[in-house]
């Protein structure tokens, strides 16, 4: 099993709206960046486990633990011209863009801070803390991932 952190703005989904969801499952949709699309479309597994991260907010952090329970399909967003993540060159025959689906795992006992996440000696490599990145997919090493949740 792989680890991964998922970032999203509260303002736009975050875990109050992934918690109304059916079954608490949604499809991780509108990701732009190539990176982190060969990270959904062939890092991800079913029964991979992820952290919601909040951004661009308040107090930006890690909410909540995700399941993938779909792996990485073409993102119909991108097809679709009424879509604010469209892409005329995605097509369903040569899709560029892919999505998973996540469950809610369960929210943290406490969101952890990224102020927080940056004072850990253990978490000095996590590549969210690297300066400069801002991939809205990361993979989370074992001891990251543990690290966090002595953390909650």
């Amino acid at each position: 099993m792989n680890h991964w952190l998922l970032k999203s703005e509260p303002s736009t989904f975050g875990v109050d709206d992934l918690e109304r969801r059916p079954g608490q499952t949604e499809a991780w949709d509108g990701v732009r960046n190539y990176q982190a699309r060969n990270y959904l479309r062939d890092g991800m597994k079913k029964g991979d486990l992820a952290f919601l991260y909040h951004s661009n907010c308040k107090e930006p952090g890690i909410v909540a633990i995700m399941e993938v329970v779909r792996e990485g399909y073409p993102d119909p967003s991108a097809f679709d011209p009424k879509s604010g993540t469209f892409d005329p060159k995605s097509t369903p025959e040569r899709p560029r863009w892919f999505m998973v689906d996540v469950k809610l795992v369960r929210r943290l006992a406490r969101p952890v801070a990224l102020a927080e996440l940056k004072k850990v000696q253990q978490l000095e490599e996590m590549v969210l803390l690297r300066r400069g990145n801002r991939l809205s997919v990361l993979p989370v090493t074992e001891t990251e991932w543990k690290t966090v949740l002595d953390l909650e």
